[in-house]
């Protein structure tokens, strides 16, 4: 049974004659989608909402993503000016002592770090005066102990730069900051053939300072810059 028109006779002769009219009038297209979405309740599924709020999710996560990357750039930009003034700092010296002082001072204040440490290996077992009074940034080790110490006793292959989180009394290394050094980055130096390598620690009270997830091109750089200057005092 066909329902009774509510619609003026001539208005409807007029729209069933002709309905690309209404198609192209934007008001009244406007007012039959708005009266349609009213007519259909809220246990009707409404594609177009869907639709509009995923879009508008997908808005927010590209907006979140846009201030990541800013906030990375911007970290990365003060990492890498850090280094270069911790390395111009290295620099300055002209004595080897003053090139150790500087970098329990200057430098570890510039890099933010709580504590720096070179450790040398030795084939003596006899520790030398020059070493001992030098012996709060200065240490001497056994012939084998960096790559034990950096991989934990593991036989894999020796990386330059090994970021991780540490907890231990061990005052071998980090002397009376032992106990409060909870992450740390291990610098090993190569200074050329016939010497035996080096470490350059740097320890910091905040566990989250130096992670594995880090990226390690700047202190890698870092690394590389020390060991020539070291190669030029060792010379």
């Amino acid at each position: 049974m066909t329902p009774k028109p509510q619609m003026d006779a001539n208005v409807r002769d007029k729209i069933i004659a002709d309905p690309e009219v209404l198609l192209e009038d934007l008001d009244i297209m406007r007012a039959l989608v708005a009266a349609n979405e009213k007519s259909m309740g809220g246990n009707i599924v409404d594609l177009r909402g869907i639709a509009m709020e995923r879009l508008e999710a997908r808005l927010d996560r590209l907006e979140d993503t846009h201030r990541s990357v800013i906030a990375a750039a911007y970290e990365n930009l003060a990492g890498t000016n850090q280094v270069h003034r911790a390395v111009l700092r290295m620099m300055d010296a002209t004595k080897f002592e003053t090139f150790l002082h500087d970098l329990t001072t200057d430098v570890a204040d510039t890099l933010r770090v709580d504590k720096m440490r070179l450790v040398l290996e030795t084939e003596s077992e006899a520790e030398e005066p020059a070493v001992a009074q030098l012996g709060n940034v200065l240490g001497t080790v056994q012939r084998g102990f960096i790559d034990n110490y950096i991989n934990r006793g593991r036989s894999a292959p020796v990386r330059q730069v090994t970021l991780r989180q540490i907890q231990s009394d061990d005052a071998t290394l980090y002397g009376d900051k032992a106990a409060f050094i909870r992450s740390e980055a291990c610098l090993k130096l190569d200074f050329g053939a016939g010497r035996l390598p080096g470490m350059l620690l740097l320890g910091a009270e905040d566990p989250h300072q130096f992670t594995p997830q880090q990226g390690i091109d700047l202190l890698a750089f870092f690394a590389g810059v020390f060991e020539r200057a070291m190669r030029r005092w060792l010379a």
